[in-house]
């Protein structure tokens, strides 16, 4: 990574042992497509200005801190510089306090997660001693320090010649999945859905390789600012059509290649009625241009 800026330097311990570390952002929205905010009228870029909500003038950064509502309106003023003297000191050290196996930590606490590597060759050994270690022993390691002047619990893990350390959510921050769920019907799929539901999955399993997903999200904008630049007909949003229950089993078939031939339909009585009126009309017609 001698490319790029670590993010964050301080050390690694696990034991007694000690190494110098690096960590480096993983995952960057830096390439992602931006807009700016503009005044439709002017076609000019429009600037942020912090106002009072009382009195409406514009506020200065050096004029303005940070406030906790205690009730409505009312607010205890908190200096940054107390804000730095309450976070606990950062020693820079990485500290390892359990290995766990990973299929302990519900991803759901994943929060981000950077790159990890020696910031020196002194470090190179114990570095690969623990990265070549939690591999052997298939754990990961817990560990938790002051990064970016918060408290963070951070998950290790061994990743090809390094490690990923990826920070963690508090509980208090994750959403309880019972009552994100507590709506779900007590309902079971049973019988040839389910069969064919498993069917499906079979067909379709593979290996997930990243660069095979594209970022379509990124893909329509730059295709419809294109479009806007050249002047074309905008891209329409191609409508997505929801299974109904009473479908279900019928699109679950068509997935599986199981569709069942349509029946051909056959003509009622009065369709035969309406076809015979028809033919007679034209013959009607046809006779009485002749004998014109």
């Amino acid at each position: 990574m001698a490319s790029h800026r670590a993010q964050w330097k301080g050390f690694l311990k696990f034991g007694q042992v000690s190494c110098g570390i690096g960590l480096y952002t993983a995952a960057s929205s830096s390439e992602r497509i931006s807009f700016n905010t503009i005044n439709e009228a002017t076609g000019n870029r429009v600037n942020r200005i912090f106002v009072d909500s009382e009195t409406e003038k514009p506020v200065p950064r050096e004029a303005q801190t940070k406030g906790f509502e205690v009730q409505n309106g009312q607010y205890i003023m908190i200096e940054p510089e107390e804000i730095a003297a309450a976070v606990p000191e950062s020693d820079k050290t990485l500290e390892v306090e359990a290995f766990i196996p990973c299929s302990e930590v519900d991803d759901v606490y994943f929060d981000k997660p950077y790159y990890l590597t020696p910031t020196d060759k002194i470090s190179e050994d114990a570095f690969i001693a623990l990265r070549d270690g939690m591999e052997k022993s298939k754990v990961v390691a817990i560990a938790r320090t002051v990064l970016f002047r918060r408290m963070r619990t951070v998950l290790i893990r061994s990743h090809g010649k390094g490690l990923i350390a990826t920070t963690l959510n508090f509980d208090y921050e994750v959403r309880s999945a019972e009552e994100a769920f507590e709506e779900m019907p007590k309902l079971r799929i049973k019988g040839e859905m389910l069969d064919l539901a498993k069917h499906i999955i079979s067909t379709k399993k593979g290996t997930f390789d990243p660069a095979e997903f594209d970022d379509r999200y990124e893909e329509a904008v730059a295709e419809l600012v294109k479009a806007k630049i050249e002047g074309k007909p905008l891209p329409k949003r191609k409508q997505v059509k929801v299974s109904q229950p009473n479908d279900l089993l019928a699109a679950l078939r068509e997935s599986a290649g199981m569709a069942r031939p349509k029946e051909p339909k056959t003509p009622s009585a009065n369709a035969n009625k309406a076809s015979t009126r028809t033919a007679k009309r034209s013959g009607g017609a046809e006779q009485h241009r002749k004998a014109s």
